[in-house]
């Protein structure tokens, strides 16, 4: 027996149609500004150190052991600790400082670390040898007995991307990096003449293998480095952060810039987070580093008011870096509407 079909009237189209848009809507622009409003309440920690004589391996441990989650990687597990080694100028303070990754390596291991591996895929000089060589690491590495992977040259598997801002659909990514229980991103605080600011997020470029992607990553670069930030984050998921601030850069960062005795370490479980305190502490609002706000809808937390700042507030460290000229907007306070947009204020 045939079916019968009701006629679809026009005001019931218009109704339909009408839904279809609210819902169209609600899904793909309300849903990722409802996250952003979400964003996770969390800690940061914010440590005075002033020399790096100082007893660092203390320090890390102490920042670490707020976070029970790192905690629970660390133990029996694999640490890539992932420094910022992207060249050498006895002038300038371009790289992590030795004295930063030999304190982690021992933090680690204390922490119950089965192994601790240091990596970098330099952006910038690719004879890795040679920076290890002339910045001491090759030293640190010896006396630990940690073994170092190029991940410039490291084998590679491609990855599905979660985030996929570069509309790229996957990135090929080294296997030490894939095969670890915890990634640690280990920038230096340095002002930068493209993304405004290279910290932990920024420093994860060096995880892209040069083989694959070319020097300094420029494949990428063609499709926005913000956007490649975050797809990297967001797909490699990095566990924890310490940022060396002992000493950093302003100016023409990451590489020709001058140096800042901003004495202090930033440590945390959310990048973003550390991110955000970070450029808070050079002078910086987040809200206008674009990288960071494409964090948002991926766990990432820019709001003042949701990080819990341990140790030493923000007003103590805090010290006024210079940016280049082209830049200076980055340290301009956005207006209160441009803050609610990006933040959830």
């Amino acid at each position: 027996m045939p079916s019968k079909s009701k006629k679809l009237s026009r005001r019931d189209f218009i109704k339909l149609s009408a839904a279809g848009i609210v819902g169209v809507f609600l899904g793909g622009t309300v849903a990722p500004w409802v996250k952003r409003l979400q964003q996770p309440l969390v800690d940061v920690m914010i440590a005075k150190e002033n020399s790096y004589s100082n007893d660092l391996i203390s320090t890390i441990r102490r920042g670490i052991s707020y976070y029970s989650d790192v905690l629970e990687k660390v133990k029996g597990g694999t640490v890539v600790l992932k420094p910022n080694l992207i060249d050498y100028d006895p002038d300038r303070p371009l790289n992590t400082h030795t004295a930063m990754i030999a304190a982690a390596i021992s933090a680690m291991r204390q922490l119950g670390a089965q192994e601790v591996i240091v990596a970098e895929g330099s952006g910038h000089n690719r004879d890795m040898e040679m920076i290890l060589e002339q910045t001491g690491v090759d030293r640190v590495l010896r006396d630990e007995k940690v073994r170092f992977v190029d991940l410039n040259s490291d084998s590679i598997s491609p990855v599905s991307l979660v985030s996929n801002y570069t509309k790229l659909s996957q990135f090929f990514f080294p296997n030490t990096i894939l095969g670890a229980d915890l990634v640690v991103s280990m920038p230096k605080l340095k002002t930068h003449h493209w993304a405004g600011a290279t910290l932990s997020l920024k420093n994860l470029f060096g995880t892209i293998p040069g083989v694959k992607y070319g020097w300094p990553k420029n494949y990428l670069h063609w499709y926005g480095i913000s956007q490649s930030i975050a797809d990297i984050s967001t797909t490699i998921n990095p566990g924890f952060a310490i940022v060396d601030g002992i000493v950093g850069m302003e100016g023409d960062g990451p590489l020709n810039g001058t140096a800042v005795n901003s004495d202090v370490i930033i440590m945390g479980n959310n990048l973003t987070a550390v991110d955000s305190t970070a450029a808070r502490i050079m002078n910086i609002y987040p809200e206008n580093l674009s990288y960071l706000p494409l964090m948002l809808p991926y766990g990432g937390t820019i709001n003042e008011s949701l990080i819990n700042q341990v140790g030493e507030p923000i007003v103590d460290v805090q010290s006024d870096f210079q940016v280049l000229p082209h830049m200076a907007q980055i340290k301009e306070k956005p207006p209160l509407w441009k803050r609610a947009i990006i933040s959830g204020w």
